[in-house]
């Protein structure tokens, strides 16, 4: 087991509420524990944002895009102290403010690893400062690229086996519709991946 992969994850109920740790690998086998998560979208002084395509290591959903950074905070830590520790060790990007704009909570089981992602996802913000270039660490990111949102919903809903399965969701609470709306039960979908991924 990796490094990465005994780390410790906060699990949670649908509401959000603390139950329990349990490592990250643990989490994510079938049928995959509920527990935090976040995922972090960056954009530009143009209103794009930067997405990411996930390594070819990743033990979940490899060589998908996804929005710019994703992790998990560990027992007890805040979820904005979490992402930005993420955004250092998989950008190089240090010192954005985040906002957290909702929660997503969703399950999928990657059709080629068999792992599971069951999280109850904080949505957050920032704003990349024009001086600032990303260095993408390769061992957690294969490439970058920047897209302006409603660009990258009609991606998704085109060719939605390219990109991460929480991607679509995650995208909706940014963009502050009512198909991405804040609360656990009107955001909980149930996402089993049934063809071949990348």
């Amino acid at each position: 087991m990796s490094a990465r992969e005994s780390h410790l994850v906060e699990l949670v109920d649908t509401e959000g509420r603390p139950v329990g740790s349990a490592t990250v690998s643990d989490a994510h086998q079938e049928p995959g524990a509920l527990h935090r998560a976040f995922s972090v979208f960056l954009r530009d002084d143009e209103g794009r944002v930067l997405i990411q395509q996930r390594a070819a290591v990743k033990t979940r959903f490899p060589l998908r895009w996804g929005n710019t950074c994703c992790g998990h905070p560990g027992p007890g830590e805040s979820v904005t102290e979490a992402a930005g520790r993420r955004l250092s060790e998989e950008l190089s990007v240090r010192d954005v403010a985040l906002t957290e704009l909702g929660v997503y909570t969703y399950r999928a089981t990657d059709p080629v690893t068999g792992r599971v992602e069951h999280e109850y996802d904080h949505v957050l913000l920032g704003t990349l400062p024009a001086a600032t270039a990303p260095r993408p660490d390769p061992a957690e990111i294969a490439e970058l690229r920047w897209v302006s949102p409603p660009s990258l919903r009609a991606d998704v809903a085109a060719a939605p086996e390219s990109y991460a399965p929480w991607l679509s969701g995650v995208l909706e609470v940014l963009l502050g519709d009512d198909a991405g709306a804040l609360s656990t039960e009107q955001s909980s979908v149930l996402l089993t991946e049934r063809s071949g991924g990348r």
